[in-house]
Parts: C-alpha cells; structure tokens; sequence
C-alpha cells in the first residue's frame, strides 16, 4: 500500500503577523529586562562610587589653594566623637569609684555623640582644620619648619619612651613680690581679696579662697581626658591622637574642663621607662585603633606636627611677653532691674557701706557674703560690658549701672595697676595670646574671602562611632 502524501501547512497571512507580533514582544521583554537590569546595576554601581570614590573626595571646604575633603572631615569627626567617648567612660568610672554626681557633665558629652548634637559638633571640627591650615601657612611665613626627626621624639615622648634618657625639666624659681595694699585701697575697704597660702599654728597651710568672677555666660570649654588615661595630642576641637581600647580610670586627678583651642600635650607619666620593643607594639596598636577611624599613620604625624608648630608659633607670639598684667580690683552689687540698681547707687553716694548692702541686696551669693568682692581681675575673665566698666571707671568711683546677660551691676574699682603673675597665670596669659592671634588671623582670612565652606558637610557629619555601641563593648 503506498504511503499517504502528508499535508502541509501552509501559513497563512494571519499566522505569520501573529508570529511576527510574538517574536516582537518577546525581544521587547527581554530588552526591558535587561535594561531594567542594567539600570539597577548603574544605580548601585553609581551609588557605590559615589560612596567610596566621589563622595570622599569631594570638598567640605576651601582655605585658599588647600581643599578639606569629606573623607578628611569624616575621619576627625570620628576621632572627636572617640574622644567624647573616652571622656564619658571616664567621667562615669569617676563616678562609680568615688561616689560623685558627674550627670550634668555625661549629659552634655552625651548630646554631643547624639543627632543633635552633630551639626555643632562637625561644624566645631571643620572650624578646627581650617584653623590648622592657617596655621601652618602663618608657619611657613614665619619660616617655621619641623624635622622629621622632631615629630619622631615628639611622637615617642607620647607614649613615654625616650631612647635618649627622659628629659628633666629644669625649673628657675622667681620671686614674685606681690604689691601691698595702697593708703587709697585700704580706705575704700579693708579685705584682702588676694588668695594666699598662710601656715596655722599647727604648722600646717590653709587657703584664702579667692573671690568669684562673673564670667561671660558665651564661654565654651572643651573636656581633656586625665593622662594617666592615655597620651594624647588635644586638637581644637579636642581630639585624642591615642585611642583608648581599653578604658581604666585613676584615682590619682578629676577629669578638668580646659580651654583648648590648639594643640597641646598630654603625655602619659610613666613608672619606668618604655623599652623600643614597648614602644613598637604600642604604637602598633594606637594605629591599628585610628586606621578604624579612617586616621591615617601620616594623618597622625601631621597632626603631631601640628602640635610642635602650635609650641613654636607660639614662643615667638609671646617672646617679649614680660609675666606682669594690667589687672583691675573690684567689688560690685547685683540686682534685677535698672530702678534698683539706681536706688542702691543713690544710697552708695550717700554714704551707706558698700560691704553691707552687698550682703543685703546683690543677687550673686558667690560673693555677696564678702561684700561683692570679686578680687583682681584681668581683661577677658569677664563679661564685656563688665570689663569695659570696670577697666573705665577710677579708683574707689561708684559707677553707674552696667547691664549684662546677669542683670544690673554697681561697681566700685578698689585698685588698678601693673601686677606680676605667677608662673601659672602666665602660662594661662600666652595661651590666651595665642588664642587672640588665632582669631584674629581667622578673621582676617574671613574678611579676605580666603575661606570657603560648603553645606553638604551637614548632612555628612558620621554619626560613629556611637556612645551605645562602646558602652556595650565595655559591658556598661
């Protein structure tokens, strides 16, 4: 039987446009898919060289030729919340081992590492480095320059180790002969204002107190960690160059609010020498915690050369400092309203004593008890209009009303006149130099439009590491 013939298809118009519209929306899906891929794969892809790459180094801020990069910016900022830190563990091991009330101090470290303090602390840290370049460029004028040698026994002082023996501070004692009281001091009053150290008939030594100043309210202060912590480099703003791994507090000083707005050092004291091998294994240790930062070992040496051109800088400010201040003696009355403040001026020029209605009308019990004493002062303790009258007025003058941010004050200039300070207080009078040249110079590149922020640092101020996070670490 023959094989029957098999029929063949035949496509017809219709089925080959339906082929055709199949084969059309297949490669349409298959094109969409591998766009919307492709989309997604250079979003992440974008987001990710953004993050690491363009982001980092795009600028935060400009001083002159010099550019802060956000990756700069971020890793100081890492390195103050660090410090913050350390300085909370060690206010609250403080508080644990001697039975003390340091809430006020941890709640305002504590905002500081929050949300909201992050904008004022990052806009703290960007202040810092631009000052830093200027100060460098003010170095570099002055023709200033640091070996590496330097920065190298420098580097190691912090850690204690001194491959040349430990240097001996050589210390000239000074006498310093403080002036008597005037016959036109003593006639306008009979207290002492000035602190010494007097031997009872025990033998033993009591303090004077000294008066209270009404200080500017607008003051800041940053907090320093105790030494015995850990060797630090405080940058302004405070930023230790020695994280602590593992925090262990001393019983030997109380963490201190200090003024810092250059670098200073704080080298750690030490029982014995350091050996070389001490020296390496710690220093290794002190990076490995920065590179978690994102400091550097060279981002470290600059900053220790930051600190030495700080010293310098500032021997040749003060060079021709001589340890002798203009300083104004006064006592004053504080009330609430001007109309008072008028009446108790009235009765002052009619007479009454000063020292009695102090006690009976001033609202500062800092020193109302001692008849408004405030002691000797110098320029820059306290508030401005303060100052300004009280540096203004002649000796043994009631003054007229001065208002302040306090209230309403009468002062009365019991002295003012040249007086020599103490090896402290001089000290406390070049830094204060220093401070005043920093932001004059700061102002002035201000005024030149040598500097130049950009608003994307705050939205780029790093939120780690966080106060939650160590506390865990160190099972608080």
């Amino acid at each position: 039987m023959a094989p029957r013939p098999t029929k063949r298809s035949t496509l017809t118009k219709k089925h080959i446009a339906r082929l055709e519209r199949e084969r059309r929306q297949s490669r349409m899906i298959v094109w969409t898919a591998v766009a919307v891929f492709l989309i997604v794969a250079g979003l992440i892809g974008y987001n990710l060289l953004n993050e690491s790459v363009i982001q980092p180094r795009q600028a935060v801020a400009r001083v002159g030729d010099e550019t802060i990069t956000t990756a700069q910016f971020q890793a100081r900022v890492r390195l103050q919340r660090d410090q913050i830190i350390q300085q909370y563990v060690q206010y609250e091991q403080f508080a644990q081992m001697f039975g003390m009330d340091f809430s006020a101090q941890t709640e305002q470290l504590a905002f500081q590492l929050s949300e909201f303090g992050a904008e004022s602390l990052g806009q703290n840290v960007l202040d810092a480095m631009i000052n830093e370049i200027l100060l460098r460029n003010e170095a570099a004028r002055l023709g200033i320059v640091i070996s590496e040698d330097e920065i190298q026994a420098h580097l190691e002082g912090f850690f204690g180790y001194y491959p040349n023996g430990e240097p001996t501070a050589t210390i000239t004692p000074t006498e310093v002969v403080m002036p008597t009281i005037s016959a036109e001091q003593a006639a306008i009053v009979t207290i002492t204002p000035t602190p010494t150290i007097a031997p009872t008939s025990s033998g033993t030594e009591t303090a004077t107190p000294l008066p209270t100043a009404t200080l500017d309210p607008n003051a800041t202060a940053t907090a320093t960690l105790d030494p015995n912590i850990t060797p630090t480099v405080t940058l302004e703003p405070t930023a230790t160059l020695e994280p602590t791994i593992t925090p262990t507090a001393s019983a030997t000083t109380l963490p201190t609010q200090t003024s810092t707005p250059a670098p200073t050092r704080t080298p750690e004291p030490t029982a014995t020498p350091i050996t070389k091998e001490g020296f390496d294994e710690r220093f290794v240790a002190s990076m490995e915690a920065f590179s978690e930062l994102g400091i550097t070992e060279a981002d470290y040496r600059r900053l220790v050369e930051l600190d030495l051109l700080r010293i310098r800088i500032m021997e040749h400010l003060t060079a021709d400092m001589k340890p002798f201040e203009d300083q104004v003696w006064a006592r004053h009355i504080l009330v609430g309203d001007e109309e008072t403040a008028n009446s108790v001026r009235e009765r002052l020029l009619n007479g009454e004593d000063f020292a009695v209605l102090a006690k009976e009308l001033s609202q500062d019990t800092s020193n109302s008890e001692t008849g408004g004493d405030l002691g000797w002062f110098s320029k820059g303790q306290m508030v401005a209009a303060f100052e300004e009258a009280a540096f203004s007025q002649k000796v043994g003058e009631i003054g007229k009303p001065v208002q302040t941010d306090f209230g309403w004050h009468i002062i009365q200039v019991i002295g003012h006149e040249e007086r020599p300070l103490t090896a402290d207080q001089f000290e406390q009078a070049k830094q204060t130099a220093f401070d005043n040249w920093l932001a004059d110079l700061r102002a002035k590149a201000d005024e030149d439009e040598l500097v130049e922020t950009f608003d994307i640092w705050i939205e780029r101020v790093p939120l780690d590491p966080s106060l939650e996070e160590a506390l865990s670490a160190l099972g608080q």
